[in-house]
């Protein structure tokens, strides 16, 4: 049966060419991952606010390693796309931005963050969010770029605000975390927002 609508985006669109590195304002660069990068991770993962958001934890740094290289492998066959933020400067690893939930015959992606405690109440989750969003709408051709957390993470609903993502509404219990399930506001971005 032949579908009536033509897919937004084919496969290739991301595995097709080499993953970018983005520049981002204030001096950020969005790279892809390197296996060297896998101490810093760990680190990150060893502050209580990252176990208060995610429902991971590292135990170590060969653990983060592996992590990495799925993360690249994801690249390779569409289905995320993980960036390591970094100072461009130093190199200095501040965090990560990512599309998860790839859907391309769709156009849709999910937009996913976080930052080094070094790196919060910088501004830098809003400006990785803002390159990469501009990647993936205007460059890539994604139609609808998704962005969730949990009701109670107010800094991740400040970032979401920042890079204009509009809050579509709430997901009721909608993700369990280590402390039960979580509601989870909804924000969205659309090309040509």
């Amino acid at each position: 049966m032949p579908f009536l609508i033509s897919p937004v985006l084919t496969a290739g669109a991301l595995a097709g060419r080499p993953q970018p590195t983005l520049p981002a304002d204030g001096g950020l660069v969005l790279r892809p991952w390197r296996a060297g990068d896998a101490p810093a991770v760990y680190e990150v993962f060893q502050d209580p606010v990252m176990h208060q958001w995610h429902a991971r934890a590292a135990d170590s740094v060969a653990e983060t390693g592996d992590w990495i290289q799925a993360w690249r492998q994801a690249w390779e066959g569409e289905r995320e796309a993980h960036w390591a933020v970094a100072d461009a400067e130093s190199g200095g690893l501040l965090g990560r931005v990512a599309l998860r939930e790839l859907r391309l015959d769709d156009g849709t992606a999910e937009v996913a963050y976080w930052t080094a405690p070094q790196a919060r109440l910088r501004g830098v989750a809003a400006r990785a969010t803002t390159a990469l969003t501009r990647w993936a709408l205007d460059e890539i051709g994604f139609h609808r770029l998704e962005l969730l957390h949990a009701v109670r993470n107010e800094a991740s609903c400040r970032v979401a605000a920042r890079t204009g993502f509009a809050l579509e509404g709430t997901k009721r219990s909608a993700v369990l975390q280590p402390d039960g399930w979580h509601d989870m506001h909804l924000h969205a971005r659309i090309r040509g927002d």
